[in-house]
């Protein structure tokens, strides 16, 4: 499937049913916390997308300029909030992808939104847009899978989809991987360019000529949480770093590395 006719298509990507629980609880008591509705939509790569979708919509007439879930929670109302969350638990989500292990999607995506907000600390990038990029950098993936199951079997057998060198693999079945996927429906949901220009490039962040810092990031978190799922040693992280990209930033492999949160599962 080309490109063009992949973006055409609408998805509702699937959401994390604990989270969406959570949230509509959260939502119907007489006075919400907004700390904690923040926290809950911040975990979940859907969510987060479905909802900057909306703040970013011309409706609001701040098209480009929400980057993350604190910001959108100040522009949209609650009861926008709770028809989203409404939405997403309705049976119009897919409860499964076809060649994905959504629970380990979901954790990856999350991981990579963490160290992505570290990194982009060091390097004076804006954190918020560097979480928010991370947590969603993957949703191509989904798309595709959703597009073209039987297509991606032979793929997933061979690179499976968290895999390191899973972009490139895409690239060469396809012409065109998640990543480009992402960044077209980022696109065409009107949020922030920078978001957009760090989800394209995110693969090859200084190829071409591009200049992309937070693209870098996110290829940096991105490759610790690929490794993380691969549960690579010390040495084949070492061998595997993206040294060009680390050099452009200024990030060693240390430094990366370093950003790991003491417990992964016990901070957003």
């Amino acid at each position: 499937m080309k490109l063009s006719a992949l973006l055409e298509l609408q998805f509702n990507l699937p959401s994390i049913p604990k989270v969406v629980a959570l949230l509509l609880s959260e939502l119907d008591r007489p006075e919400v916390d907004l700390r904690k509705i923040t926290q809950l939509i911040s975990t979940d790569p859907a969510l987060t997308t479905r909802l900057l979708q909306l703040a970013n919509s011309s409706f609001f007439k701040l098209s480009g300029k929400i980057s993350s879930v604190s910001e959108a929670l100040a522009v949209l109302d609650l009861a926008h909030v709770k028809t989203m969350a409404q939405a997403a638990a309705s049976s119009t989500s897919p409860k499964a992808v076809p060649g994905i292990n959504l629970a380990r999607f979901w954790e990856y995506s999350l991981n990579t939104a963490r160290v992505s907000r570290a990194l982009a600390g060091l390097v004076r990038q804006n954190q918020q847009a560097a979480f928010t990029c991370g947590l969603i950098h993957a949703i191509g993936e989904l798309a595709m899978h959703l597009a073209m199951p039987e297509v991606m079997v032979p793929l997933d057998k061979d690179v499976p989809p968290l895999d390191m060198r899973r972009a490139r693999a895409e690239r060469r079945e396809f012409g065109y991987c998640y990543a480009s996927v992402g960044a077209g429906y980022a696109r065409m949901w009107q949020f922030p360019q920078p978001m957009v220009d760090a989800l394209e490039h995110q693969y090859a962040p200084f190829e071409n000529n591009v200049y992309e810092p937070l693209a870098g990031v996110i290829h940096l978190a991105s490759w610790r949480a690929r490794g993380k799922e691969a549960g690579l040693s010390e040495r084949a992280l070492a061998v595997s770093f993206p040294d060009p990209v680390g050099i452009a930033l200024d990030l060693d492999i240390d430094a990366v590395l370093q950003q790991d949160p003491f417990d992964w599962a016990a901070h957003t």
